[in-house]
């Protein structure tokens, strides 16, 4: 089957609400989308900025969503809903037990979608975008899809729970419901503002800052890095396929796992062409007490279950994306600061 995401689709759905748009993931959504002759209600708590030359007719809502009544009024007469959203602590890379807020966000909009599309019988097209790592702990370096559920932080469990609202409603036919889990992924996204705060930009901003690269570990534990152009593509190609998609999890991903230490020596070797310095140190460090025992195991995804239904699959050179990034960091003004200690990112 060809893949649909990468052409401007004639039976493209005619009102996309884009739900977290102006957020990293969200932004890369907004720029794919924008290409298609569709209308687009970008909704977040800041203006979204509307990419240049877009064929899409775009709105832009600046809104609160946990306000009552702001996600009525953002979903209202939208044959794709895109859940973008995403909750995070401002300090540290994990969500904390027992955070209200991050309930409310990460799990609690489901469930008040759900039920908002309950009672008025739209049953839209539902795009979630969830994370590899919702699986937990597991002895098993290549996922597919198959393996059971079993999330161990908090992140992971509220993410678990709001895809598993979502399936349900769609197995009860209020909404045609498709989950995409994500590995980690990083980049950039042209024309806005939205920040990677993954893995590579956090040791980029370090290394341009000019600190060493640090590793709970050998070097050897790997990630399945994804550009998020490509993620942005698999979005497109879930809304082109959601019929055939609807009521399950499908996982994104490269299919490769590339260990962590060559890839920050990558990363400190393009830093240090635009800083005209040494490249600064990769260096491992003994594991803060919250580590988790996934930070230690390596990930890699088969994404072909996805590919054989889509078309979609993984294109943009991991150099080329990694260039790119470092480019942008290098070039931003003011500098951007110390970046956290070496984990995998679930976004």
């Amino acid at each position: 089957m060809n893949p649909a995401s990468d052409a401007v689709s004639p039976a493209a759905p005619a009102r996309i609400a884009l739900l977290g748009g102006t957020g990293f993931v969200g932004s890369a959504v907004l720029r794919e989308l924008a290409a298609r002759p569709v209308r687009i209600r970008a909704v977040a708590r800041r203006p979204a900025v509307v990419p240049p030359g877009a064929v899409a007719d775009i709105e832009t809502r600046t809104a609160d969503l946990t306000v009552p009544g702001e996600l009525a009024a953002a979903v209202a007469d939208a044959d794709v809903i895109v859940l973008a959203t995403l909750y995070r602590a401002v300090a540290g890379w994990r969500v904390e037990e027992g955070d209200p807020l991050a309930e409310r966000v990460n799990v609690g909009l489901v469930r008040d979608l759900v039920g908002l599309l309950a009672a008025s019988g739209a049953a839209p097209t539902v795009v979630f975008t969830g994370a590899v790592s919702q699986v937990g702990p597991i002895d098993k370096e290549l996922l597919d899809g198959s393996e059971s559920d079993h999330p161990v932080g908090a992140y992971d469990r509220q993410k678990l729970t709001a895809e598993r609202l979502l399936l349900d409603a769609a197995a009860r036919g209020v909404l045609c419901g498709v989950s995409l889990r994500l590995p980690t992924v990083f980049g950039h996204v042209p024309g806005t503002s939205a920040a990677d705060r993954g893995i590579v930009s956090g040791m980029a901003r370090r290394a341009l800052a000019g600190g060493p690269l640090t590793m709970w570990h050998d070097g050897t534990v790997g990630r399945d890095l994804l550009p998020v152009e490509d993620v942005a593509r698999a979005v497109g190609a879930a809304i082109d396929h959601a019929g055939e998609l609807t009521g399950r999890h499908w996982l994104l991903g490269t299919g490769r796992s590339r260990p962590l230490g060559p890839v920050l020596a990558r990363v400190a070797q393009l830093v240090a062409e635009h800083t005209r310095k040494p490249p600064v140190p990769v260096v491992s460090v003994e594991p803060p007490a919250h580590a988790e025992a996934g930070d230690f195991r390596s990930v890699a995804v088969d994404a072909s279950a996805f590919r054989a239904v889509t078309g979609w699959e993984a294109r943009m050179p991991f150099d080329e994306a990694l260039r790119r990034t470092i480019g942008h960091l290098a070039a931003a003004e003011p500098p951007l600061g110390r970046a956290p200690q070496a984990r995998e990112d679930a976004r």
